[in-house]
């Protein structure tokens, strides 16, 4: 009863018409058979293995915290980046602006997500950068990484045309957004290196 009424405020008659809508413009695949694309999930999975093994070495108190949720957040993205669950989302929000008649709107709406996912990883990162008090210097690169890295998705799942044209550039053959993508995972996997080293000590 709840999902039926959930989906007649997104305009849908049943479940089976919001999935022949988003069926037209999506369907399962890889996202990104290049070898870059793969790279970078190989990237995540180095990212999680050394998340674990921070974890293993039991950080105290909210540096916990930031590695549990860096662990979660790589173990995800590596999945999603070739299941491009992305797509799927903004081709959700584009049926609903469709059956809801604002699609010749829908430039507000995601100004609006923008906007709201902005102020959310700001408040998300000046609660982290507090919470942290005392272990900062410790794992400032994994959270700077993590800042660069959420940054990047939400361009992403945004899919605002210009910025798309923008990380679609390339540098040395490679397009931006491998670069920029990269970076953030590299400034974690840097971080977590470094703890270890000096747990190893």
């Amino acid at each position: 009863m709840a999902m039926r009424v959930l989906l007649m405020l997104f305009g849908f008659s049943s479940f089976a018409a919001l999935r022949a809508c988003i069926a037209r413009d999506w369907t399962p695949q890889i996202g990104d058979p290049e070898i870059t694309g793969w790279l970078t999930v190989l990237s995540y999975l180095v990212c999680l293995f050394l998340a674990v093994k921070v974890l293993h070495c039991r950080p105290a108190g909210a540096a916990r915290g930031l590695w549990l949720a860096i662990a979660g957040l790589m173990a995800f993205l590596a999945l999603n980046k070739q299941l491009d669950l992305q797509t799927a989302l903004i081709v959700t929000g584009r049926c609903m602006a469709r059956a809801q008649g604002w699609y010749d709107k829908r430039q507000l709406v995601q100004l609006a997500f923008i906007a709201g996912m902005v102020l959310g990883m700001v408040i998300a990162l000046s609660w982290t950068t507090k919470a942290l008090r005392g272990h900062r210097r410790r794992n400032g690169l994994a959270l700077l990484g993590l800042v660069v890295l959420c940054g990047f998705v939400l361009v992403r799942a945004v899919s605002f045309h210009h910025v798309d044209r923008l990380i679609n550039a390339e540098f040395a053959n490679i397009k931006y957004n491998f670069w920029f993508e990269n970076a953030g995972l590299l400034l974690i996997a840097i971080n977590a290196l470094l703890l270890l080293r000096r747990r190893g000590r």
